[in-house]
């Protein structure tokens, strides 16, 4: 099942959550994996854990904001293993916050970082993908992006956004044959909710909108990258899979 062998992907956010059970599972499927992210450490064990299991990994540690950085992720990238052909973004914050209370550096810094450090990986990811003729964008989206959820509105609007630049690239990049494609998730069991987890009151009245009646486990979103980022999906461009237990649907 190593339909990935000779492959190298990029996955931003890979340091934690769902980025390295990305990451881990691009491995699995025999990509070479460049992890990105802000925490050295974290990166560096995500890619020790690939190499011990006979995978190739870089670690590079990037403000996905930063131009310069991300231009920096990609040559490095090449450098170390001759090519790009798989960009996740999955680089992404969130605060829970009452519009009225929220500050415009917190907005920015949530678009910036979900956003912006979303168009700027494709930007320098695309460059290569257009010129070698072949590349999958994946981008993680949300399934907050498709109802209202208060308290989140800088996230919700970001996730949109890239809901928005997915479909424009598609279609930009068609021809190239370059796909590009998103995946919503609702909750996973990840660190960015460990404090929803923790409160078994608040946990039970989000557990209750949720048709599945549970939260996702990072393991099930990683069959839906492998087949986006495929040889099965060069036809699929555009598309945004939702993976949330129904919630958005009801």
């Amino acid at each position: 099942m190593r339909m990935l062998e000779g492959k190298v992907a990029i996955v931003t956010g890979a340091g934690r959550g769902l980025g390295r059970a990305l990451a881990l599972a691009l491995a699995d499927a025999g990509a070479a994996v460049a992890v990105a992210g802000r925490t050295t450490s974290r990166l560096e064990e995500v890619a020790a854990v690939i190499k011990t299991a006979g995978g190739s990994a870089l670690a590079c540690r990037t403000d996905v904001t930063d131009e310069a950085a991300v231009d920096g992720l990609v040559h490095a990238t090449i450098d170390a293993f001759g090519r790009v052909d798989i960009l996740v973004n999955n680089s992404g914050v969130l605060t829970t916050t009452p519009l009225l209370e929220q500050s415009a550096q917190d907005w920015d810094r949530i678009v910036d970082t979900n956003l912006r450090g979303t168009f700027l990986a494709t930007k320098a990811a695309g460059h290569h993908f257009v010129r070698q003729g072949s590349g999958k964008v994946v981008n993680i989206a949300s399934s907050f992006a498709l109802k209202g959820t208060p308290n989140h509105a800088a996230y919700s609007a970001s996730k949109a956004a890239i809901m928005a630049f997915t479909k424009s690239m598609a279609v930009e990049w068609a021809r190239h044959n370059v796909q590009v494609n998103a995946l919503a998730p609702g909750y996973f069991t990840t660190d960015i909710n460990a404090e929803v987890r923790a409160d078994e009151n608040v946990s039970q009245k989000v557990l209750r909108t949720i048709p599945a009646r549970r939260m996702g486990a990072p393991a099930e979103l990683a069959p839906w990258l492998l087949l986006l980022v495929g040889p099965q999906s060069d036809y699929t461009t555009g598309s945004i899979v939702v993976i949330d237990g129904g919630q958005s649907v009801q």
